[in-house]
């Protein structure tokens, strides 16, 4: 092989005639290394020697990234590595391979400590994202609402928002959510709010369940420290409510509640009470799931995820009244639907000169209302979507739509007259109407 001392202009002017599928130009000051290049390609350097009597090649790099000086030391390390009886190929190959185990580690260390510092509410969004599909609205806005920071001025009035019960627990590192740090949480928040507490409680354990089955959390949080005898008793127990109307005071917070200027608020505290529905439940009716033709209402609820009602005459009257603003049957400002009117509810008791009910409290008063009548007490729990309490009524009792209208029909009337309501059932509702927003 011919040879030359490198140079910068030499290299500069080296090519590969077109006729020629590569041309080599080799470095006379310095054995084995070379220069090469093809008709389209662009000059390297590389090392070429023999060992163990084969020629081997290795490409080191382009002039444009390497120097004559560091080409040439680069060959000759190659050359002393081949002195040495050593395979500048397996060599590399090692050194690659130790630099990808290398990057692999420090890739595992780095997502190690990432996990080590993320905190309790960068991991309550991410699960929020992941089950929120699973959930109902207001199951959603109660773990926004329990772990919101506060600090939010009020829609409505003057100050500031409070921070939720889980707000406290949010900047710590999830790993450092310990069952003492819980259990002092807990001991701290069952002084103020105990009721909020026990909610946060239960949605804290569930989300510290989900952390245990996710690979990236599951070694912050072992045990579930939020499942503890201490934690729980920390809480307390909660009082048994027992607030419902009775069947003397019905004509009264009728009359109250159909004086309220909303008829939306007006439509959905009187259909709370001859429904039993959960307040949530009803807020979500849309008016897609209100069947005219066969007088149903589907709602959608936790138990089974939705369940078939009756559409009874007297609900059909006021929900016939309502205006279709948007999607929602109780409609709200704008696109959104109806918020909790418990403050017009209060009201309404207050009015009517009644023990205060909430609106949970009127689905209490349908189930206590009922036991005047003799209602089978499957068709009680299957209208308000209770679940099964007997294998029979699991396993063998399928009422259909009409059967349930029957009792239903029944409740609604006997609710009426004790409330002395004169309504005609057989009155045609009037026609659903649709108006501006």
């Amino acid at each position: 092989m011919s040879s030359e001392a490198f140079t910068a202009k030499k290299i500069s002017q080296f090519f590969c005639p077109a006729d020629k599928q590569q041309a080599f130009l080799w470095d006379a000051d310095t054995p084995g290394l070379g220069l090469r290049t093809t008709p389209n390609g662009k000059p390297t350097y590389i090392f070429q020697a023999r060992h163990q009597d084969k020629a081997i090649r290795l490409t080191i790099g382009q002039p444009s990234a390497w120097s004559i000086p560091q080409a040439r030391e680069k060959a000759r390390e190659l050359q002393r590595q081949i002195d040495q009886g050593q395979d500048p190929r397996g060599l590399k190959r090692d050194a690659l391979a130790q630099d990808k185990a290398k990057a692999a580690k420090q890739a595992e260390q780095a997502a190690q400590e990432a996990a080590q510092a993320v905190t309790v509410g960068e991991v309550w969004q991410t699960y929020i994202a992941d089950r929120k599909s699973h959930w109902g609205a207001l199951h959603l806005a109660d773990h926004i609402r329990l772990s919101a920071a506060g600090g939010e001025p009020f829609k409505r009035g003057k100050g500031v928002t409070v921070p939720g019960p889980l707000a406290s627990l949010m900047p710590l590192r999830l790993g450092d959510l310990s069952a003492s740090k819980v259990t002092a949480w807990a001991e701290r928040e069952a002084k103020t709010r105990p009721t909020p507490a026990r909610l946060s409680w239960r949605l804290l354990r569930a989300f510290l369940t989900w952390c245990s089955e996710q690979d990236q959390y599951a070694p912050l949080v072992a045990g579930n420290p939020a499942k503890t005898r201490k934690t729980r008793e920390a809480l307390g127990k909660p009082g048994v409510k027992r607030d419902a109307l009775q069947r003397e005071q019905l004509p009264a917070w009728f009359a109250a509640v159909r004086q309220i200027a909303n008829p939306a608020i007006s439509a959905y505290l009187q259909a709370l009470l001859l429904t039993g529905a959960r307040p949530g439940e009803l807020l979500a009716l849309r008016w897609d799931d209100v069947n005219l033709n066969w007088k149903g209402l589907t709602i959608h609820d936790k138990v089974e995820g939705e369940r078939v009602i009756p559409l009874t005459p007297y609900v059909h009257h006021l929900l016939s009244a309502l205006p279709r603003r948007n999607a929602w049957v109780f409609a709200g400002a704008g696109d959104k639907a109806l918020t909790n009117p418990a403050k017009n509810l209060k009201d309404a008791c207050t009015v009517a000169g009644v023990d205060q009910v909430s609106p949970h409290g009127l689905r209490r008063s349908f189930k206590s209302l009922t036991e005047w009548l003799e209602v089978p007490v499957g068709v009680v729990a299957q209208i308000m979507g209770h679940k099964p309490s007997a294998t029979a009524e699991k396993h063998y009792t399928v009422r259909p739509l009409d059967l349930l209208r029957l009792h239903h029909e029944k409740i609604e009337a006997w609710i009426l007259q004790q409330a002395g309501i004169v309504f005609d059932a057989k009155a045609t509702p009037g026609t659903l109407r649709a108006v501006a927003g």
